[in-house]
């Protein structure tokens, strides 16, 4: 038994809720299809099914967005399947039309009740607490792939922990303004790849493709809202402001990684800003045949790409022309 693309999305879409609600925060739209891979087109009906299932909340305006309207603790996975599949009950006999001794009922009539009654009771007794941590399991490359996984390959490829940063020849409130613009963030991750794939092989030849992006869709980008300032350590300068980013590739292959973590902006003096980046790098499944004595090439590369997509942002902020003040 499978779940319809609508109950697909909607789950997925509350597990992006339930990943917000550990600090209280919220989602924007382009933020849940950013994350979860939730087409933009359907985006909006897959949250209104959550908000008119009293799963979620949304609020209007530029602080606004959608949360859980209860702890993920609270709520069940049926809930969340019923708020997109509908109701889960047999419409119809399972083996439909047939001989005439079948007008009434077929002869699959109690067992298909007891197997929709039985699916009912899992998921109402799982919580999407669970499937949350399990999700956070696999992200950390601690997850148990059962043998009867549906997926193909069985390798999970740990997430790198990333952190770097750069300074940029622009004074914060600019630096904050032009990071809005999301053609020149994904400009930025697609040359990150492209220099990752030259360093591969200046490294070893022979390693599995980090596959660079030519000949790639664009990547999607998900750039939030500032949160709170925070105030940086006595070494440091200024006031951070802080925003969450993340970014998905699609390789050649098939296969894909991703970028999860917070970009910070904070002013060094008042021609000259620090660009951070930090957070969760994972690389896309093809790499993870690597062999284990060279797992160190591939840490390198997650860190090149991280690097280089500081520099080439940083680049790409200093050549545009001042933001216009409103």
């Amino acid at each position: 038994m499978t779940l319809s693309k609508r109950g697909d999305y909607v789950v997925r879409s509350a597990l992006c809720l339930a990943r917000a609600a550990a600090d209280g925060g919220s989602r924007k739209i382009r933020e849940v299809v950013a994350e979860m891979d939730v087409p933009q087109t359907f985006a909006s009906q897959i949250l209104a099914d959550l908000v008119r299932a009293n799963l979620a909340v949304s609020k209007a305006g530029k602080d606004g967005g959608y949360r859980l309207a209860r702890a993920p603790s609270e709520i069940s996975l049926l809930e969340v399947v019923e708020a997109g599949e509908g109701k889960l009950h047999a419409e119809r006999c399972a083996l439909g039309d047939g001989p005439c001794r079948w007008e009434m009922v077929c002869p699959l009539h109690e067992t298909w009740t007891a197997a929709t009654a039985a699916l009912r009771e899992v998921l109402a007794e799982t919580t999407l607490e669970e499937v949350l941590q399990r999700d956070q399991a696999l992200e950390l490359g601690r997850g148990v792939i059962p043998v009867d996984s549906h997926r193909a390959g069985t390798a999970l490829v740990p997430a790198r922990k990333v952190s770097d940063s750069v300074q940029v020849e622009r004074v914060q409130s600019d630096v904050l303004q032009l990071l809005g613009h999301e053609a020149t963030l994904a400009d930025a991750v697609v040359r990150a790849y492209d220099e990752a794939e030259k360093l591969r092989f200046e490294l070893a030849a022979t390693t599995p493709s980090f596959e660079g992006t030519e000949r790639k869709s664009h990547p999607a980008i998900s750039i939030g809202l500032p949160e709170r300032p925070q105030k940086l350590r006595d070494d440091e300068a200024g006031i951070a402001n802080t925003r969450r980013f993340a970014w998905d590739v699609t390789h050649p292959s098939g296969s894909s990684s991703r970028l999860e973590g917070t970009l910070s902006v904070f002013a060094v003096d008042s021609e000259r800003s620090d660009l951070r980046l930090e957070g969760r790098f994972r690389p896309s499944a093809s790499m993870s045949g690597i062999h284990r004595d060279d797992r160190s090439i591939v840490d390198r590369l997650a860190r090149a790409v991280v690097r280089s997509f500081l520099r080439q942002l940083a680049a790409s902020i200093e050549r545009e022309p001042n933001p216009t003040r409103v």
